[in-house]
């Protein structure tokens, strides 16, 4: 059978990555998490202490970063890996939450991560998620996906997700860090956040996991059809 590319952009909080992973299940397609990707950087050059306004140095920082991902023979889940070491936990910090977008604007950053992601959908047969998937990564991938949803539900599901981690953290915190997040990704000069011409806008707001993975499956197999024909 044919396969396709899936692409899911969106903001920060709408249920990208959960969506993903779903349907990379039930299509037996590869999830490859591109946020995922700029944390693990943005992990090594805080813990590197690096000046990411000096270009040299990110230049030179980025020849001695290696990405992958691992499944999980536990979860079945793909997880991230930064120079053999899985990180996937560490990188969902808000520590690290506060400067990711910072550095995935970076353009030496994007050139570093797109390319490899363009790499991995080279045999097709992906779920990626991310900021600028369906608009620079793949641009003509056969479905797109533009998630969106309200503020306070995207705040509300973030804090719970960050309070199991750090019972001290407030919601005030989380929704600040979300509008920074929110700013910096629209408008950074640099593959900014926006919604492809050809991407299906999903609202998630009132929607249950089960259901927009419904609505999304309904669309997949639409595409497949389309590829057969």
């Amino acid at each position: 059978m044919n396969k396709i590319i899936v692409t899911i952009d969106g903001w920060s909080s709408c249920g990208k990555s959960t969506l993903a992973r779903g349907l990379a299940k039930e299509l037996g397609y590869v999830y490859i998490d591109s946020g995922a990707m700029y944390r693990a950087v943005t992990l090594y050059f805080l813990r590197s202490h690096l000046d990411w306004s000096d270009a040299q140095a990110v230049a030179d920082h980025l020849k001695d970063i290696s990405l992958s991902f691992h499944q999980n023979e536990h979860t079945g889940q793909s997880e991230m890996f930064l120079n053999g070491e899985n990180v996937e936990y560490v990188i969902r910090d808000l520590v690290v939450a506060e400067k990711v977008s910072e550095v995935a604007a970076l353009g030496p950053v994007r050139t570093f991560a797109v390319a490899q992601q363009r790499q991995m959908g080279e045999k097709k047969g992906i779920v990626m998620d991310g900021r600028d998937i369906g608009t620079v990564v793949f641009p003509h991938a056969e479905l797109k996906f533009f998630m969106t949803a309200d503020n306070a539900v995207r705040v509300e599901r973030r804090f719970k997700e960050l309070y199991t981690k750090n019972p001290n953290i407030s919601i005030e915190e989380v929704k600040n860090n979300l509008e920074m997040r929110d700013y910096i990704d629209s408008h950074r000069d640099i593959s900014p956040l926006r919604q492809a011409e050809d991407a299906v806008v999903l609202d998630n707001s009132n929607m249950t996991m089960d259901e927009q993975l419904q609505f999304a499956m309904d669309l997949v197999r639409q595409r497949l059809k389309l590829q057969i024909q």
